[in-house]
Formats: structure tokens, sequence, C-alpha cells
């Protein structure tokens, strides 16, 4: 039952519309696969959606519709089912020759063909603060299988991680491993509550130290509080002069301290995302936005076309023209711009590269951002329909059954490398794309180290495994297994199997349309418990040479698609467990 059968019985359909209703030729042929396998392989809803306008009752048309169907050997029947449905029950051949194609395509089978769309997939983007928690992962585990979804059914994709660079968050940690470093020579400032607190930032202070000693030391901790309002009273004021402090006591030393925890996390983060298995084609600078003028060139563009005004000092987007719930500054009183500016002037840097669609992956947090965003777009003269949001929530880890705190700012967080370390990538992967991106998950720790069917991903790569050992055991190659004779595939079983490998490209293309990576988990899992139905119940290696190629053709075909969808998910398909 491949995606080329549900094309030619699309096309026999076609034919027998044109003979019973020539007027509505351009109905769409929709065929969908029934819930229950007593309704057939294939479904079409074609007479219900002729009966309005041709005032004809639903299964008359459905029986018309048959009656001129051109006769095919690719049907074994059909019948007018419920409200005037049509049920199309495929016969054996056209179900198994399925497993011919997949030994012949391998790695390529399911993939769809060059669509001619650049799509851009922006995602984890996580402040260079910090080591990524497990919540970061979930991101970047959706993104990375989203990326690789939409590449697989034909799309042109570009991975793209935006670093904030040039943000207050980022002051906040070159202060933080600053006073750390004071600390270390004895210049005791008290350690604002709202500063980075991890141990990761006492690392960097060490290594400050150890690289360049006390040369950025020679202040007072008298020097460094000069000025700034009570940490009680005003805890972010207090912050931000203390930023404004250390930027004028150091002077030039200031971009470096900034610059070199900048870098550190930043290095700290790519080297866990490609340990991860995460790649991106493009790191891109928020920074660059600035030194390049187009943050300016952006905001100057909404206020020639009359979308920003001046209140107090500040400049403001008229976001509530776009349904917004109240219009955003852009440009503060004192000359700096916001991040809502720099973001404006990044999507404006996406549109002009040129890209079709333009995926961000944000998290479920920041879903009111998405109308002012979209606002700007448009109010730029672009459309925005180019642009898509993508929800993801935070997955929750549970260890002992004790839920993690994961706070960057507090330090006590669970990092992603820890959990990799834990449970493994193959684990990670897979569990985070379990569930849709904007749906909950609560991050199972003992079931995702469990060596149990009741683990999917153990489940799945057991199954790949299982075959490779069978395959092993018989001593040939799957180029052998080419002229198997598919036709002594009879139980319900095997054809059950050729069904679901048949159907793979389907999944591949709807998972790239619904932007729905979790789709090919729950199918390779579903295949997977096929196949191990399949396996408890019939022998592979039996004597009658024709069936056990047969047989071995089919545990090949699946093995294959396991890797395939796998390969999707950045999750690994081992010979042997």
């Amino acid at each position: 039952m491949s995606s080329d059968s549900k094309t030619e019985l699309a096309d026999l359909l076609r034919r027998a519309l044109a003979s019973v209703a020539p007027d509505h030729i351009d109905t769409p042929i929709v065929l969908e696969r029934p819930k229950q396998a007593s309704h057939g392989d294939f479904a079409s809803n074609l007479a219900l959606q002729l009966a309005k306008p041709m005032r004809r009752s639903p299964r008359d048309l459905a029986a018309m519709l048959l009656s001129e169907l051109p006769a095919s050997p690719l049907i074994a029947g059909a019948e007018v089912a419920g409200a005037g449905f049509i049920n199309f029950r495929l016969a054996e051949s056209a179900k198994t020759v399925v497993v011919q194609r997949v030994l012949a395509q391998g790695a390529d089978f399911g993939r769809g063909a060059d669509k001619g769309c650049k799509v851009q997939v922006e995602f984890v983007s996580a402040n260079p603060t910090g080591p990524l928690h497990v919540g970061h992962g979930r991101g970047a585990a959706y993104g990375a299988s989203l990326a690789a979804v939409l590449d697989f059914a034909g799309f042109q994709v570009s991975r793209e991680y935006y670093v904030n660079d040039a943000g207050r968050q980022m002051d906040i940690l070159g202060l933080s491993t600053w006073l750390r470093y004071l600390a270390e020579f004895g210049v005791l400032v008290p350690f604002p509550v709202n500063a980075y607190q991890g141990d990761y930032v006492i690392t960097m202070a060490r290594e400050i130290k150890s690289a360049h000693g006390e040369r950025f030391a020679r202040v007072s901790a008298a020097q460094v509080l000069a000025d700034a309002p009570d940490a009680g009273q005003d805890k972010e004021g207090h912050l931000d002069a203390l930023i404004g402090n250390a930027k004028r006591l150091l002077g030039e030393d200031w971009h470096w301290i900034h610059g070199f925890a900048l870098t550190e996390q930043l290095g700290d983060g790519r080297e866990d995302l490609e340990e991860f298995g995460v790649r991106f084609d493009r790191w891109f600078s928020e920074k660059s936005l600035f030194d390049t003028g187009l943050v300016e060139r952006a905001i100057g563009v909404l206020q020639e076309r009359g979308f920003i005004y001046l209140q107090d000092g500040a400049r403001w987007f008229r976001s509530t023209d776009f349904g917004d719930e109240k219009d955003r500054v852009v440009q503060r009183d004192n000359g700096l711009y916001t991040y809502f500016a720099s973001d404006i002037a990044y999507h404006l840097n996406k549109y002009e590269r040129g890209f079709d669609r333009m995926i961000d992956i944000w998290g479920a947090d920041h879903h009111g951002y998405i109308p002012r965003v979209k606002g700007a777009i448009q109010a730029l003269g672009l459309p925005p329909e180019k642009l898509e949001v993508a929800l993801v929530q935070f997955a929750v880890l549970y260890r002992d059954g004790q839920k993690a705190a994961m706070s960057t700012r507090s330090g006590e967080f669970v990092t992603l490398r820890e959990l990799r370390r834990e449970v493994g990538n193959d684990a990670c992967r897979f569990f985070y794309v379990l569930r849709k991106s904007d749906q909950h998950l609560d991050f199972d720790l003992d079931l995702a180290k469990s060596q149990s069917n009741e683990n999917p991903v153990y489940y799945v790569q057991y199954a790949h495994a299982r075959i490779a050992s069978v395959l092993k055991q018989w001593g040939g190659t799957t180029a052998e297994l080419a002229d198997a004779d598919l036709a002594r595939l009879t139980t319900e079983r095997e054809l059950a199997l050729c069904g679901r490998l048949g159907a793979f490209s389907e999944v591949v293309a709807s998972a790239a349309s619904d932007y729905a990576p979790h789709q090919i988990a729950f199918f390779v899992k579903d295949l997977a418990a096929d196949f191990h139905s399949w396996y408890n119940a019939e022998r592979m290696l039996v004597d009658d040479e024709g069936l056990k190629h047969a047989r071995l053709a089919l545990a090949a075909a699946i093995r294959q698609v396991i890797a395939n969808g796998l390969s999707m998910l950045g999750v690994s398909a081992p010979e042997s467990m």
C-alpha cells in the first residue's frame, strides 16, 4: 500500500468523476486510511463532496462513481459505506510491492521531491548566560527534528541560532562574573540576588584570575557600589547601577570581561548541542544588527510608514493597530533600543535573505509576543504569513518523584548535559518529541533509563537490532532479497506491515505540513510493535527458501524504514543491543 498506489487510486477516481460529473472535475480527491482495518485500505468522501452541488444523495453518487471506476489490478474490492463513503481494498500485490521499493531506495525511501522552497528554522536561541537546561533541550530536540523532517520532505532547510549578545542579560552575566572575580581578591561586594548565581560563574571568574591575576581587581567595594540604590528597595535599579559602575571603572577592560563570559557560555552551549546531535547552519549575532545599522534602519522604515510615535521621550510602535494589547517601546528615552527593536530588525534581515518561509520556535510563554512581531512585519510592508511560530512547552523533569527547578538566575537548574549523561542522547531526543510541542511534557527518568518494552525508544531500537540479528544469522545480503517472491507474504500481520511501510511517505509529508515530528515517533513505535508481534508469531528462517526470502525481505524493509524514521529524530539505529 504505497503512496504510488494512493496516487493511482486517485487517478482512477478522477476518471470515474469525469464520467459522472464532468462539470465538477476539479473537486479534490481525498483518500484517507480508515482507522478500522475492516473498512478497507482507503476511503474517499468524494460522493459527500458532490452531494450538495449536484443535489443528489451521497450514496447514489458513490454507487455511480463505483460503476464508472475503471477496472484495475490494484483494487481487490470497493463498496459504498456509511453516509456515502467509498471504501477500497487493495490487492495483496499492491500492498507487498512496497518492500521492493524500500530495498531499492534505502535511506531515500519516503523522501519527498525537491519543493524548491527555502525554509529557515530558528530554534533554541537561548541567551548565552549559562548552561543549557532541560527546558532548552526540548526546544533543541524539537527544532532539530522538525528541520530534519522538512529536509526529508523536500524543503531546502536552513537551521539558525539567534545569539542574544547585545542586551542587558549579557551585561548582568558580565557583572556577575566580575563580582565573583573580585571576591577572589577580597573585594567583597554583596552579590545581587538577581545576578547569575551558578557555579559556572565562579568557574569563569577563577579562569580570569588564573590568566590575568589582579588586572581587573584594582577597585574597592565602595567604588563598585557608588550611588547604587538600596537593593532591598530597588533590586533592578541596584543591579543597573552596578553594571554602570563596572563599565566606568573597567573602561575598555569591560568589553574583555563581557566578551570572555559570552565566548565561554556560547562555546559551552555550542559544544553541548553538537554532542546532542543538534547542528546549525548559522549562528546569527544580535550585535551585528546594531553594527550594520539595521536596527536604526528598521525603526526608520516604521517611522516613515507612520507606525512610530514619540511619548515621554521614547519612541513607540503602534502595536495595537495589529491586535496587540498595547503599544510597545522600541527606543527608550535614554536612546537605547529595546529587545523588540532588535527583533524587528532581525526579522527584516530574514526577509531580505529571501526565505520563502520562516519558522520561529519559541517557548510557550512567548505566545503573547506573536502579534507584535507579526504586526511589525506587516507594518514594514512585508507579508506576515511567511513567518510561522511554533510554541514549545518546557519539559518538566522528575527525578525520584521530585520536580527539578530550572532557574538559570538562581543556579538551581538541571543542565541538558547532566540529563544526557544520565539517560543518553537517544532517550533524550526520542522522549522530547513524544508529545506535540505545545503540550506539557513530564520527562520520566526511570522509564527513559529502563531496558523494557515500556521504554518506547528501547522498544523501537530493539526491533531494528532484532532484524539485524536475524539477517546476520541468515548470512546473506539485502541485495539477494531484491527478487524475493513477495506473493508469499499472505498472513494478516505481513500484509498489515506492508501497509504500514506504504504509509511512511504520507506520514513524513503530514509531519512536515503540521510541524509535528512526534508523528514520526508514533509511526516508528507502531511499526516496531507490529514487527515484534509478527516476529513472535512467525519464524523467518524457515526451510522453505521462497518463504524465507520473502519474510527476510519484509524484515529488511522494516529495518530500513525504522532507521529512516529514527534518523529524522536524531536517534541511533543500533545493529545489536
